[in-house]
Parts: C-alpha cells; sequence; structure tokens
C-alpha cells in the first residue's frame, strides 16, 4: 500500500473528484474516491489505489456514500440525493437544513448538488411531491380538507397559491367535472389536427389520422371536462397551430395552459429554447436542465407533453441520431424535422 502524496492528499482536502486514483482509510478499512463528502480522515491513515479491484485486494470495502466500486463518476452525487430525496418523503414536515446535516453537506452544497442531480432544487421537489399527494389523495376519493391535511400543506389557502392542480381541487377530485375545455378540429400537413383551450390558454393539441383519433386523446387527457367544439371561436389558434406544422420553426405566441411536475416544466422550457433544425439527445437536454444524469426522466418528460409542437419533443433524438418514440407518430416527427431542416 501506497501512502498518499502531497498532490492527492490537496485533492483530497479540497473535495476534488479525480478518477486517476482511490483512497484507503487504514482505521475504517473503507475506500473512497477523492471528493468523498464523509469526513476527512487523518493523513496518516490514508492510502492510495489505482482502482477498486486493488483496494479490495488490500482488504478494503467500497464506501457506502462516494461507491467507488459503481462505474458511473457522479454516483456519490446520485446516491446522496437519493438518500435526500428518501429523507425528504419520509418526514411529515422536513427541514432543508436538517436533511442536508444528515447526508454531511453545507446548504449551500446541498442546494447545488440537488438541482445538479435532480433538476429541481430541494424545494421545487419538495412542493411537486407535496402536489403529488394532494392529487392522489383527491384521487382516492378524500375530502378536500383531508387531502390538504394529509399531503402537509400549513392552510386550506396554499394548493391554490402554488397552482398544484391547473383546477380547483374539487373539480380534479371529479376527474376535472365542471372544467371549461373548448375544443377545434381542421385538417393540416400531418393529418388531422385538435386544439383545445381552457381560460388560462391552450391546453392540449393533438395530431392523428382522423377527428375520433384527436378526439380520444383529449378525453384521456380531460376524462370529465365538459368539452365543447367550436371551430369558429377557435378559429385564430386553430389557424395559428395549422400554420405551425407546416413550418415548426415559426414563433409561436398563443398562451400555454402548461400542466405537469416542476421538472416536467424545466424539461418543456428548455425544449421551447432549442433551435429549430438543431436537434438535440436526451443527454443534452439532461445537462441543460441541471440534471445530467436524468436522460430517461427527460425521455419520460418529453412523452408527457400535450402540446405538439407548440412544445417541440420532436427535436429530441438518440445518441445515434435514430428518432426513438413521439406520441404522435414517427413519421410525424420526421417530417417535422424535415421541414425545420429545410
Amino acid at each position: 500500500m501506497t501512502p498518499i502524496d502531497d498532490a492527492r492528499w490537496e485533492t483530497v482536502l479540497r473535495r476534488e473528484a479525480d478518477e486517476s486514483f482511490l483512497i484507503g482509510v487504514r482505521t475504517t478499512s473503507v475506500y473512497c474516491r477523492s471528493g468523498c463528502p464523509a469526513r476527512t480522515p487523518s493523513r496518516r491513515n490514508v492510502y492510495v489505489f489505482a482502482d477498486a479491484a486493488a483496494a479490495e485486494q488490500a482488504g478494503f470495502r467500497a464506501c457506502k456514500r462516494c461507491a467507488p466500486d459503481d462505474v458511473a463518476p457522479d454516483a456519490d452525487r446520485v446516491r446522496l440525493i437519493e438518500r435526500a430525496c428518501a429523507l425528504l418523503d419520509a418526514a411529515e414536515s422536513p427541514s432543508i437544513d436538517a436533511v442536508a446535516r444528515e447526508i454531511g453537506l453545507s446548504r449551500f452544497h446541498f442546494q447545488r448538488t440537488f438541482r445538479r442531480v435532480a433538476g429541481v432544487t430541494p424545494g421545487e421537489y419538495l412542493r411537486a411531491r407535496r402536489a403529488q399527494r394532494f392529487r392522489d389523495g383527491l384521487a382516492s376519493g378524500a375530502s378536500v380538507t383531508a387531502a390538504v391535511h394529509d399531503a402537509g400543506y400549513g392552510s386550506s389557502s396554499r394548493p391554490y397559491a402554488g397552482d398544484a392542480l391547473g383546477m380547483t381541487p374539487r373539480r380534479y377530485r371529479a376527474g376535472g367535472r365542471g372544467e371549461q375545455v373548448t375544443y377545434a378540429i381542421a385538417p393540416c400537413s400531418l393529418g388531422r389536427v385538435l386544439v383545445a383551450t381552457t381560460e388560462r390558454g391552450v391546453c392540449a393539441i393533438e395530431l392523428g389520422d382522423d377527428d375520433a383519433a384527436v378526439l380520444a386523446a383529449l378525453e384521456r387527457h380531460v376524462p370529465n371536462a365538459e368539452r365543447r367544439r367550436d371551430d369558429e371561436a377557435l378559429r385564430a389558434a386553430l389557424d395559428a397551430v395549422v400554420a405551425l406544422a407546416d413550418r415548426p420553426s415559426a414563433p409561436f405566441a398563443l398562451p400555454l395552459d402548461v400542466r405537469g411536475t416542476a421538472f416536467q416544466r424545466r424539461v418543456w422550457n428548455a425544449l421551447r429554447a432549442v433551435r429549430p433544425g438543431e436537434p438535440v439527445t436526451y443527454a443534452t437536454l439532461a445537462r441543460a436542465v441541471g440534471s445530467p444524469n436524468a436522460a430517461q426522466a427527460v425521455g419520460a418528460a418529453c412523452a408527457a407533453n400535450r402540446l405538439a409542437i407548440a412544445i417541440p419533443c420532436h427535436r429530441v433524438v438518440r445518441e445515434d441520431g435514430d428518432l426513438a418514440g413521439y406520441r404522435w407518430g414517427i413519421e410525424r416527427k420526421r417530417a417535422l424535422l424535415e421541414r425545420e431542416h429545410a
């Protein structure tokens, strides 16, 4: 075993990530990455190893916090934030400061690391989880008062202030019953297009082969809302979407009624910033939202998009350039990308 040298010891003291070596601590028989957030050991007890196999051959076991035996270089941060999420979920009224202390980070580093891994801040995560518990409570048939209490809101006004549902709690519990959704259908270069609006803005843009297909998609989206077709009232919105299908790189200024989690909204906002004709990969988009390890979650957010073309999830492709999936069909995705490229 080789004692640690001055340069590497400085790296450990600064908690900098250096994948060229691992450290083993004699007193604990644990080996770690150089950037491990665990308490810094005494230098006289620290040895250097080239890799995990060498450390384990010398009788050391892998640290559970920084996971030096994991092939992913960010495994330590990912596991820390997974533990933080579990703590935030378990506590009835979790304190962000307390969770940061529990996982051995300062509040500042906890906030920064959490956002880098999860794509949202701890506060946004808590609000999203609280809103999800609220939705689950209402969906299970609980009263609005009980759902508010069980979700952890401090008062009955908080769900309204945070826009947790996109509609009133009683309407949500009834599957959107009582909400007014006006829609229109027209032909476009991609088949048939449906545009639906609420008082907040455009809530759905569906593409399909026929009217039945696009209407069925809307019904799945708002199963119990009061749906009313009015092509004339939505003529301007319909024309704008039809024009967007022909020229997907054109500006789209209609207000949108976007409903999703904090992470989904972050992904959708990033999608609207992607330049037309310059497709991005899921990994690139994950980095753009500050969560480089969340490519799979980014894909799920794209799949949850209900606003075809307006939120351009068609601009996301696989690493090898393949088009992957698309809610409204691969051929439509290919056509949109070709039009943007032209």
